[in-house]
């Protein structure tokens, strides 16, 4: 086991003289101020192995030291020597002493498990060192680089994630004072953000659309939006509306009472079976709409709809509808959840009760989904309107926040971007196409 020890003026300095000489997979064992700066202790990361041979430090924590105490019970007069260095050959070569003797037993029984503690704890270790590090080289951009720092404030009020805040102000070019540095952050978002361009992709091409997503994101209403638009271009015997929610109180109706004002007979089918014959028999029709029960993301009935709308006979192209106003966690998790095989793309619903859309912008452009339509209100149909990449980013930075508590403060930015290090290596922030 090599351990080696370097030293500079700064932490900073300091960590990148331990990655130039034993690489990013370096192990932090110390860090200490000494005179001339900071000193590192550090191991590279093909010496871990030599870490199973047995050994006691005394900066373990006391559930390591626990692990590796004796398993018996000792007397007072046999008090446990932990102090002494009793891993070294010089005491496994000499005859055990009394007191020794519980103590070798017990280093004898030191098994993966516990070498395992050992690791968890110096990797957590490293991780609060890269934090700190992180922190540190933020801090100092921010003095640097002022121009960079508020266009990223302005990135996380708005509500952009700060992992895909951070990877495009490091891209950013150099030298961008505010003002031009925010419309090129604009210009990456508005060329990443997809959207259908016009209302052919669904008016004139027509064909099987199903509506999806959790519960009160707003599908029936949307259904009865797209509907309506659909009888206006083409007439009411051009379209088939079917609703599959059966649970919900109301569900049913509620969809009836549209298509009765539309001119359109509603469809109520209960399984895949009556999917199936009620697309066979509507396969006259220019366009069907198919409004879903509405399922949690984390409920394995999404899985069920998905197979049931895949197994109908017919290509049903399935239209996630996502709440504006729910956190970009939430989105994501619902994304990867209503995902299956593929989705034709996405319909931003309840803009006008959201307080930021960054999020679900975030979500729309890292998930790489073909934006349709945004929903703003309950008029119908005069509330949903096609998707516009411009107006949508400039949007978002229109809505940011402005007070507390939601707000990021200066000294607050570098603790938040600190954490997003090990999420830069995200496959989707690097397929970002950038300028």
């Amino acid at each position: 086991m090599n351990v080696r020890k370097f030293t500079a003026s700064t932490s900073r300095g300091a960590w990148s003289l331990v990655r130039e000489a034993l690489g990013p997979d370096a192990v932090i064992l110390s860090n200490r101020a000494v005179a001339d700066g900071v000193e590192i202790l550090a191991l590279a990361g093909e010496d871990m192995a030599s870490l199973a041979e047995p050994f006691v430090e005394k900066t373990i924590s006391e559930n390591t030291l626990a692990a590796l105490s004796p398993k018996q019970k000792l007397t007072h007069a046999q008090p446990a020597p932990l102090a002494i260095p009793a891993l070294a050959p010089a005491l496994q070569a000499a005859p055990a002493a009394p007191a020794a003797q519980p103590v070798q037993a017990a280093i004898g029984e030191i098994n993966a498990a516990e070498l395992h503690d050992v690791m968890k704890e110096i990797r957590s270790m490293r991780g609060m060192l890269e934090m700190q590090l992180a922190e540190l080289a933020w801090t100092d951009q921010h003095k640097r680089e002022p121009a960079k720092s508020s266009v990223l404030r302005e990135m996380l009020a708005a509500g952009f994630s700060a992992s895909l805040a951070r990877y495009l102000i490091e891209k950013m070019p150099a030298g961008s004072s505010k003002d031009s540095g925010m419309e090129w952050i604009k210009s990456i978002l508005t060329r990443n953000l997809s959207t259908i361009g016009n209302e052919n992709e669904i008016l004139e091409k027509g064909g099987v659309y199903a509506l999806v997503g959790p519960t009160g994101v707003g599908k029936t209403t949307t259904t009865a939006k797209l509907a309506a638009r659909c009888v206006m271009r083409h007439g009411p015997g051009k379209l088939a509306l079917i609703t599959t929610d059966g649970y919900r109180i109301g569900g049913y109706e509620q969809l009836r009472i549209y298509g009765k004002i539309l001119g359109v007979m509603v469809h109520s089918v209960k399984d895949e079976a009556d999917l199936r014959i009620a697309l066979d028999e509507l396969k006259g029709k220019h366009t069907v709409l198919i409004d879903t029960v509405g399922v949690s993301q984390r409920d394995q009935m999404v899985a069920e709809q998905i197979a049931m709308l895949s197994g109908a006979g017919s290509q049903v192209k399935r239209l996630l509808c996502l709440n504006a106003t729910s956190t970009g966690e939430t989105l994501n998790e619902v994304v990867r959840s209503y995902m299956g095989d593929g989705l034709a793309g996405c319909i931003l619903t309840k803009l006008d009760e959201a307080a930021t859309i960054g999020s679900a912008l975030d979500v729309v452009i890292r998930q790489k989904l073909n934006l349709y339509y945004v929903a703003n209100g309950q008029r119908v149909p005069e509330d949903l309107h096609v998707a516009n990449q411009q107006y949508l980013v400039d949007r978002a930075f229109k809505l940011k926040r402005e007070t507390a508590p939601f707000q990021f403060n200066d000294a607050e930015i570098p603790l938040v971007m600190a954490n997003t290090a090990r999420a830069m290596n995200d496959k989707s922030l690097r397929e970002v196409i950038l300028g």
